[in-house]
C-alpha cells in the first residue's frame, strides 16, 4: 500500500469503520469453582439472543456487540452489557476474569451448551470438538476484534490506486495482507495484551507443564511468558494447517482440502490469530468465494482481569491502528513465513519475559524489544503522515516494550505470588461486578433510547 496514496485522505476517512466485540467469559462461584447451573433464565433463549448468549459449555457465557461506526461507540455499548451480564448473575456467582479456567470438575461434569430442536447442529457440533480437543480446553475464554473499513472509504482507495481488479477483489486484497501482516506481528499484541500465566491443577497437564512456579493453593503459574492461552498447550488445531492468504480462492480451496483430509470438520474449526470473515457465516467458505471478504476477527487477546469489561480501550483503539498498519506495511518475501509466524507467537506467549529469548525475522534471530520498539516507531511515522492523534496510545505501549513490569502479565504475576492464582482471580471477579453493579446504579439508561433497547435484548426481551 502506497503511504503517500493514503495520505490524500483526511483521517477520519481512513479511521472510520465497522467495530465489533465479543467476549467469552465462565461464570465462577464464590469459592473458585466453576458454575454448573445451566445459562441463566434471566437472558432468555440463547439461540435467539443477539447480544447474550453461550459459547462451547452452559457455564461459558459469550457478549456479541452489535458493529458501530466508532471504537468508542462499540466499547461504550460492549462496557455496558458486561455491566449488565455481571451484576444478572446470582449473588454468589461471578464473571471469571481469566482466560484459563477456574477450578474444573471432573471433565464429564463440564456441561456442554444445550440446545432445542433448533440449535440440533450447534450441539453437536460442541460435542464433536469435545471427543477431538477434550472438554477442558473448550473453556479457554478470551475476547475477539471485528474490524471492517468503510466501503466507501475502500472505493475512493480503489479509484486512486487505478487497480485493474473489480471492487470485490480489490477489496479481498486489502485484508489479506491485513491478515498476512497480521500473523506475522500478532506476537507484539500477545506481549502488549497478555495475561494469562497460571492454571489450576484441574486444568490441562500440557499448560501445567510449561510453568515454572506452584502457589500454595493448588495452582501453577509461569515467570517467564505473558499468554498461556496463546502458547502451544492452547486450543490449537491438532495438526499445523497454514492455508494460503495469497487469494480467496486459494484459501477456499485448502480449507476444503483439509475438510476433505479429516483435519477439520467444518470452516469454522480452524483456529487461526485472525480470521477471514464472509457476508453469510452459515454458508462460509461460499460466501468468501462469491460475496468477499467482509470483515476481519481478531483473536488475539486475553481477557484483561484489571477492567470491569475485561478490556481497555487504550488496547482497543493500538489494535486499530495496528491493523491500519498491517494494510500499509510492506510484506517480507520470506517463504517460510507462516510457520516462522506460529514460532514466535508461542515463543513470545510462553518465553516473553526471558532475556534470552530470541525471535525469527526472516530466518534471523532478533531481540523482541529491539523488533516491538522498531514496529511501534514505524507507527508514529504512519500516524504522523495520516494525522492521526494517538501518540498517548503508542506512548503507552511504547513504555510497555521498554519496562515489562507494566505489561499485565507482569501486574497479575505479582498478585498471584501474593494471593494465589484462583484467590488472586476471585478478588478481581467480585471487584470487578462491584464494579459494574455500581456503575448500572448511577447509569440512567431511560436517557438513551439506544441503549435502553440493548438492555431490553440483553435480558431476553424482557
Amino acid at each position: 500500500m502506497n503511504l503517500l496514496n493514503l495520505s490524500k485522505f483526511p483521517s477520519d476517512e481512513i479511521l472510520a469503520g465497522s467495530f465489533g466485540i465479543e467476549w467469552e467469559s465462565l461464570r465462577a462461584k464464590e469459592d473458585g469453582k466453576l458454575s454448573l447451573t445451566p445459562h441463566p433464565d434471566v437472558f432468555g433463549d440463547k439461540l435467539t439472543n443477539p447480544l447474550v448468549t453461550t459459547d462451547f459449555s452452559e457455564s461459558q457465557i459469550e457478549i456479541i456487540t452489535p458493529t458501530f461506526n466508532t471504537i468508542e461507540k462499540a466499547f461504550d455499548t460492549f462496557s455496558l452489557l458486561s455491566d449488565l451480564v455481571n451484576s444478572s448473575l446470582p449473588e454468589d456467582e461471578y464473571l471469571w476474569f481469566q482466560s484459563i479456567p477456574c477450578i474444573l470438575p471432573y471433565w464429564d461434569k463440564i456441561p456442554i451448551a444445550q440446545y432445542s430442536e433448533d440449535g440440533e447442529a450447534s450441539q453437536k457440533y460442541r460435542e464433536d470438538l469435545a471427543k477431538k480437543y477434550g472438554v477442558k480446553k473448550q473453556m479457554i475464554s478470551g475476547v475477539h476484534f471485528n474490524f471492517s473499513f468503510t466501503d466507501e472509504f475502500l472505493k475512493k482507495l480503489h479509484t486512486i490506486e487505478n487497480s485493474d481488479l473489480c471492487f470485490r477483489e480489490f477489496k479481498n486484497n486489502v485484508y489479506l495482507k491485513m491478515a498476512r501482516n497480521y500473523l506475522r506481528y500478532c506476537w507484539l499484541i500477545i506481549y502488549l495484551t497478555g495475561c494469562s500465566i497460571g492454571s489450576h491443577k484441574t486444568f490441562s497437564n500440557d499448560c501445567i507443564h510449561l510453568m515454572d512456579e506452584k502457589d500454595n493453593y493448588g495452582s501453577y503459574y509461569s515467570t517467564k511468558g505473558p499468554s498461556f492461552r496463546n502458547a502451544s498447550c492452547g486450543y490449537k488445531n491438532l495438526k499445523e494447517l497454514y492455508p494460503s492468504y495469497e487469494s480467496v480462492d486459494e484459501f477456499v480451496s485448502d480449507i476444503n482440502s483439509f475438510i476433505e483430509k479429516g483435519d477439520l470438520s467444518e470452516a469454522k474449526e480452524l483456529y487461526t490469530q485472525i480470521r477471514l470473515k464472509p457476508k453469510n457465516p452459515k454458508v462460509l467458505l461460499n460466501s468468501l468465494k462469491n460475496d468477499g471478504i467482509e470483515y476481519v476477527e481478531i483473536r488475539t487477546l486475553d481477557i484483561n482481569p484489571f477492567y470491569k469489561c475485561g478490556l481497555v480501550m487504550h488496547d482497543m483503539k493500538f489494535l486499530h491502528l495496528f491493523l491500519i498498519y498491517m494494510f500499509i506495511k510492506d510484506e517480507s518475501d520470506y517463504p517460510d513465513w507462516q510457520k516462522e509466524a506460529k514460532i514466535n507467537e508461542e515463543n513470545t506467549a510462553e518465553n516473553a519475559y526471558v532475556d534470552s529469548m530470541r525471535l525469527l525475522r526472516d530466518g534471523h534471530e532478533v531481540t523482541l524489544k529491539s523488533w516491538a520498539a522498531e514496529i511501534i516507531n514505524e507507527m508514529y511515522g504512519m500516524c504522523e503522515v495520516l494525522g492521526f492523534d494517538e501518540f498517548p496510545t503508542l506512548n503507552l505501549m511504547l513504555n510497555r516494550v521498554s519496562n515489562p513490569d507494566l505489561t499485565y502479565g507482569k501486574r497479575i504475576l505479582k498478585l498471584i505470588k501474593e494471593h494465589g492464582y484462583i484467590n488472586t482471580h476471585m478478588i478481581l471477579s467480585k471487584n470487578n461486578k462491584q464494579t459494574n453493579v455500581n456503575y448500572l446504579k448511577s447509569f440512567d439508561v431511560s436517557k438513551s433510547d439506544e441503549l435502553k433497547k440493548y438492555v431490553t435484548v440483553a435480558l431476553g426481551g424482557k
